[in-house]
């Protein structure tokens, strides 16, 4: 009896898990995908852009504590790698606009916000934490999947830009 309960509790924990694991896990060099988002002003906008731009594409929440740390690096990024082709979009999962909005109005982005409330991108793209960050190549090729965000990954995610935008990833 002593160990039926465990393995029942390790079981549910995997069941439990499984049904929470993302619907499709991003491999590095496929297609991104295809996706419909709300942009700024409430207009659909298509992911990826077919813009021939690298693109870095943050996922992030208004709860999200290191996404409020992500947001002056991304906004530096934008600012010193635009000239070169880097287009960074911010893809907001929080089910109320509003929540997002309150984020924005205390920290600003730099960078185009799009919103998922419905959230079909994080499956799309294999979200499994926040922030989880996606870098597309100008040929709409994933380069890059990177969850989390904190100062160690810093440099390492601008060193990933630069290979990007210079085109040998």
């Amino acid at each position: 009896m002593s160990l039926i309960r465990p393995l029942f509790v390790a079981w549910l924990g995997v069941c439990l898990a499984s049904s929470t694991l993302p619907a499709h896990a991003l491999e590095i060099g496929e297609t991104a995908p295809n996706v419909e988002l709300l942009g700024p002003n409430g207009e659909t906008v298509r992911l990826p852009l077919q813009t021939g731009k690298v693109l870095y594409v943050d996922f992030w929440a208004s709860w999200c504590g290191p996404c409020r740390q992500s947001f002056p690096w991304m906004n530096a990024m934008q600012d010193k790698y635009k000239a070169k082709g880097l287009q960074i979009i911010g893809i907001n999962l929080d089910q109320q606009m509003s929540a997002a909005d309150q984020f924005l109005a205390k920290t600003p982005a730099k960078f185009t916000v799009m919103f998922d409330p419905k959230g079909v991108s994080p499956r799309l793209y294999g979200v499994k934490g926040m922030p989880t960050s996606v870098l597309i190549g100008r040929d709409g090729k994933v380069i890059q999947q990177h969850a989390g965000f904190n100062d160690a990954s810093r440099d390492q995610l601008e060193q990933r830009l630069q290979a990007a935008l210079a085109g040998s990833q």
